[in-house]
């Protein structure tokens, strides 16, 4: 479903509000709007303000970061709030965030961080251990509060404050994630007046209190959003006064709004099109990025929706319960035409869960293993599981009527809709029907458990416990009215088995070794079929921005980070000077004047969990 920039990239999944693949941002940089009734150029504002102004595609599905899931939300919180450890931009290992240490006791079940004393929220209150407590507490304890995140803390036992800047957290067993806890820390004194972690979008009092090196100053729904460089930001302000993302709907104006100076960096959803990437490589102070992504793009089957409690519902072809027929529909689709024709040699071809750019957990089929295009043995699975073709040709169900599978795609993608087409011809040479669902909201039909297979993706962390979390049993959601953490209903008790071992395991070279056998067993499973890893495509404004920062430094992207690196870090063009507080890496980065627009006239819908290629990140 989605990606978590947390994280979710396609379909998002949980509850979206409109974060990385459902409802998409519109930027609005160069159009007239009730808030920006004229076009204006991305450089300083009138007040003498600096504003980066970043394109996106993506709409926000939350603002809440204990329901938001979506990557271009998810980011937009890292921007808010600390977490307790950050990743180091260079190569991703942890680093001090609002903690400056953390320590295990010997048996490994109680974990001690020490909280900076050098951290205050927007307000001026002190930001202390307390409120990390607070935060973790809340989401043991109230399902509402663990939508986004709950797997973090489903093995604490305990979690304390001590002291001002000692927190103390107790497991029920070992856990390998204690420094990769991407869980957002929010202010106790503002939080605790919330009564319903599950409605509150946290979108309607403005400024939003946080810690983080951004403070969120406005929001429209579908439109923008708005952040102010926190002066107070424990690491150093940003260089620009402020950052806004704007939603495009349509990634072509987007683009064009680049080339005019109107916006100066575009992401795309969240990458861009090949074919836009060429037609920006040699335009005037303009580069493009083009680096390994830290996402998977996918095509995931309708496993059968059910709720923990057993009871199932939706309405999924009853056919892809059949294994056979989930390898055949695989084996029917050619990997390194889509790599080839639809993203042009910007993405490698897709095999195991995680992305190669995380070469610890990198996972290959063997041979005998690998689902490799194959038409005529796809047939020949399909004849053995019994749907043989009729007089018409066409593939016929238990209930003898022809089988056509309805497809969720994201309408704001074109490599969705590109590799749609395809599916309707390779499907259809087997005698299968394909009907493309293309919806600016596929989350609710997704949460329904309303499709027969959906586009998938995911932004994978340094850390990849998030999203191996959301295809174990216990991110199902408890009832069907319930919103759980699964990103597509699959529920194996030899999956989780595996995943609660690496979950305790400190050795990284044994812990990777399970990792690997979870993606071996979702291979074979064949819920989900993994067709390439997208390069992260994207361009920006030299004129307008000197510096900005990538992750990981050499070959890395600059939009949907681990963290705050890109827009921390940017320089403006007319700085003047060097950069004190950025790493930069040379690469630059555009900027504009305006507010983020989320949105376009799309509705803030409640979207929440599945990401657009995403995100989720």
């Amino acid at each position: 479903m989605g990606t978590n920039d947390q994280k979710r990239s396609l379909p998002h999944g949980l509850r979206l509000v409109a974060l990385a693949g459902a409802a998409t941002l519109t930027l609005t940089a160069g159009l007239a709007t009730p808030l920006d009734p004229a076009p204006q150029q991305a450089r300083a504002a009138d007040d003498g303000k600096k504003v980066l102004t970043v394109a996106v595609a993506q709409s926000v599905d939350s603002l809440s970061p204990f329901l938001a899931v979506r990557l271009l939300s998810t980011s937009i919180h890292r921007l808010m709030y600390e977490y307790l450890t950050n990743y180091d931009p260079k190569d991703n290992h942890a680093i001090a965030g609002l903690a400056t240490k953390w320590e295990p006791s010997p048996d490994k079940l109680t974990w001690t961080y020490t909280i900076r004393s050098n951290s205050t929220w927007s307000d001026g209150e002190q930001a202390t251990a307390e409120d990390a407590a607070w935060t973790f507490n809340k989401m043991m304890t109230d399902p509402g509060a663990a939508t986004a995140n709950g797997s973090y803390v489903g093995n604490f036992r305990k979690v304390t404050a001590p002291s001002p800047t000692k927190l103390v957290i107790e497991l029920k067993k070992p856990q390998a994630t204690m420094a990769a806890l991407d869980v957002p820390i929010v202010p106790k004194h503002v939080w605790e007046k919330v009564s319903d972690f599950s409605e509150f979008n946290n979108d309607k009092s403005f400024p939003v209190v946080g810690n983080g090196p951004f403070v969120l100053s406005g929001y429209k729904a579908d439109s923008y959003v708005r952040l102010k460089a926190n002066k107070s930001f424990w690491r150093g302000a940003p260089k620009f006064d402020e950052l806004v993302f704007r939603y495009y709907k349509d990634q072509d104006a987007a683009v064009s709004a680049l080339r005019k100076g109107e916006v100066s960096f575009v992401a795309g959803s969240p990458s861009l099109t090949p074919a836009q990437a060429e037609s920006l490589k040699g335009a005037d102070d303009i580069q493009v990025n083009d680096a390994p992504g830290r996402r998977f793009y996918a095509l995931a089957t309708n496993p059968g929706a059910k709720a923990k409690n057993g009871e199932k519902f939706g309405d999924g072809h009853p056919s892809l319960l059949d294994q056979r027929v989930r390898n055949a529909l695989f084996r029917a689709v050619d990997r390194e035409a889509i790599i080839d024709k639809v993203f042009r040699g910007h993405a490698v071809e897709g095999e195991g869960y995680i992305p190669p750019r995380f070469q610890d957990y990198f996972w290959k089929p063997s041979a005998s293993q690998k689902l490799a295009y194959d038409p005529a043995e796809a047939a020949r699975l399909l004849d053995q599981a019994g749907y043989k073709k009729n007089g018409d040709g066409k593939r016929v169900g238990k209930d003898g009527k022809p089988i056509t599978y309805r497809v969720l795609c994201h309408a704001t993608d074109p490599n969705d809709k590109a590799v749609g087409k395809y599916l309707q011809e390779w499907w259809g040479e087997l005698g299968i029907g394909v009907q493309l669902n293309c919806l600016d909201n596929v989350t609710d039909p997704w949460l329904a458990g309303k499709y027969d297979l959906a586009f998938d993706g995911w932004s994978v962390n340094p850390d990849p416990d998030f999203v191996l979390s959301i295809h174990t049993c216990g991110a199902l959601p408890a009832t069907p009215k319930d919103t759980g953490a699964t990103d597509n209903f699959i529920c194996d008790k030899k999956y989780d088995e595996l995943y609660a071992r690496q979950l305790t395991e400190y050795d990284p070279a044994k812990r990777a070794d399970i990792v690997k056998q979870m993606e071996s067993r979702l291979y074979d499973l064949g819920y989900m079929n993994v067709m390439a890893y997208p390069n992260a495509v994207e361009a920006f404004r030299t004129d307008q921005i000197k510096s900005i920062t990538t992750m990981p430094a050499k070959a890395g992207n600059i939009y949907g980070q681990d963290g705050y690196w890109s827009w921390w870090s940017a320089v403006p063009a007319d700085s003047g000077g060097s950069s004190d507080n950025a790493s930069s890496t040379g690469v630059v980065v555009g900027i504009v004047a305006g507010v983020v627009i989320l949105g376009g006239l799309g509705a803030f819908a409640a979207m929440r969990r599945r990401a657009t290629a995403e995100e989720r990140e």
